[in-house]
């Protein structure tokens, strides 16, 4: 398998620098290497979790149980590290409109509490479960008290509960093992899946939280975790200047001290939206931090931002390439594409882009990207590069591996613990004690 390539040439930091930089993350490579012989003990357990084959046995034992069931649709009821992972792997390996495009399992996403959107939901499933056809609806949240997740979960399984009398072999709950959740879900006779309870939700996606929903679609799970496990090893290398998440970590650091606060990952591929939306999670939970790992009040972090080439070059690239000098941009490009399409020659055509003719659209795409790349030089505006070799599991499963890596490194230079998340809860506990008080 072709592993994923890096280019760091103009990223705008001198070489010296750069490696005087990422030689303070030797101990903490050291520490992460040695964290997964530990299993699920310490903060870095996500890292063990391509190497768990009991997990992974559970899991497909489970996604078989549900495949006798021969569901319409799996409904994935979760939100942020419950479902974006999943998300971003679905449809970088089967598409935006896979549900359009298969006959088998469908999926949606009940991510929000948006009253039109999960009736849409209902809408669509009703149908199937009027007909006895059958709907797998797997509840995932790892605190088990998730207010979104448990509000949506009711809603729905209520539904099943009033069309099928059998309901409880159609509903997989992913969870800590002993939340309110799990010991509801055991006491009910649900499937349940266990989320080790020091794997984050934003480190989740190769967890039972990404690995059962996306086994269930017919997404080869296993070359998934080897995607990751190669990535995984690579980026524990202590000879720093092969280490590309160690790398990219530093150029990040380096950018921000030089403030350039926002990181825009610029992906060329329309398919990979939700890749960059599940980083966009994974760097903002993990870097925004109101105090460093001392308890000193810092308020740190970059902002992430997503753009979709080409599409978003005709509503941004005006403020990225004349705006402000505030940002950092991670261009991902393909190098080969499901599909091979060409524009053909057509009759009274001809003279409006003349260049384009007989030219594929994978062409098209890399010679927009070439030109997008040659006016940020031009610019003097700083990137760096990654291509992936196709969209295959394995290079999926690299992508998000070198990801959740370059995340901890980060962490480690801005002094910030990049497993926690204090200042989330404020607006939990704000909007519980509303709901109490409309009582």
């Amino acid at each position: 398998m072709k592993d994923i390539e890096f280019s760091f040439e103009h990223a705008m930091i001198p070489q010296q620098r750069i490696l005087e930089t990422a030689e303070r993350l030797r101990p903490m490579i050291r520490n992460m290497a040695n964290a997964i012989s530990e299993g699920y003990e310490s903060d870095l357990a996500s890292l063990y979790l391509p190497d768990d084959r009991l997990m992974l046995g559970k899991v497909r034992q489970v996604i078989g149980e549900n495949l006798q069931l021969k569901p319409a649709y799996l409904i994935v009821i979760g939100i942020g590290g419950s479902n974006l992972g999943t998300i971003a792997v679905q449809e970088a390996m089967l598409g935006k409109l896979y549900n359009q495009l298969t006959a088998s399992t469908k999926v949606l996403y009940a991510d929000t509490v948006d009253s039109d959107s999960i009736n849409n939901i209902i809408t669509l499933i009703k149908p199937v479960l009027e007909k006895g056809g059958n709907i797998i609806l797997n509840v995932i949240s790892k605190s088990g008290t998730t207010t979104e997740t448990i509000a949506n979960a009711e809603v729905l399984i209520d539904l099943l509960r009033r069309h099928k009398k059998d309901y409880k072999k159609c509903i997989t709950v992913t969870s800590d093992k002993d939340s309110e959740l799990w010991n509801i879900a055991v006491k009910e006779g649900f499937k349940v899946l266990e989320i080790p309870k020091k794997v984050g939700g934003r480190y989740s996606v190769f967890s039972p939280v990404g690995l059962f929903p996306l086994g269930l679609l017919g997404i080869d799970i296993e070359r998934l975790l080897d995607g990751a496990r190669a990535m995984r090893d690579t980026c524990l290398n202590v000879n720093v200047e092969e280490n590309p998440a160690a790398i990219c970590a530093t150029l990040q650091y380096l950018n921000y001290k030089s403030g350039r606060n926002i990181c825009d990952l610029f992906l060329f591929a329309n398919d990979l939206e939700s890749l960059g939306k599940w980083f966009r999670q994974l760097m903002a939970e993990s870097i925004g931090k109101e105090s460093n790992t001392k308890g000193e009040k810092v308020n740190v972090g970059m902002t992430p931002t997503v753009s979709i080439g080409s599409t978003d070059l005709h509503s941004m690239a005006q403020l990225y390439l004349g705006g402000p000098y505030d940002k950092f941009t991670t261009f991902v490009g393909i190098k080969n594409s499901r599909s091979s399409l060409q524009v053909p020659t057509v009759e009274g055509y001809s003279d409006l882009v003349p260049e384009i003719h007989c030219k594929s659209l994978m062409d098209i795409m890399d010679a927009t990207l070439e030109g997008t790349k040659a006016a940020f030089r031009s610019g003097k505006r700083p990137y760096i590069e990654i291509n992936l070799p196709d969209k295959s599991e394995y290079s999926v499963g690299q992508f998000l591996q070198f990801n959740m890596m370059e995340i901890i490194y980060l962490g480690k230079l801005l002094n910030v613990n990049p497993f926690d998340q204090p200042n989330v809860e404020s607006y939990k506990k704000e909007t519980r004690k509303i709901m109490s008080e409309q009582n």
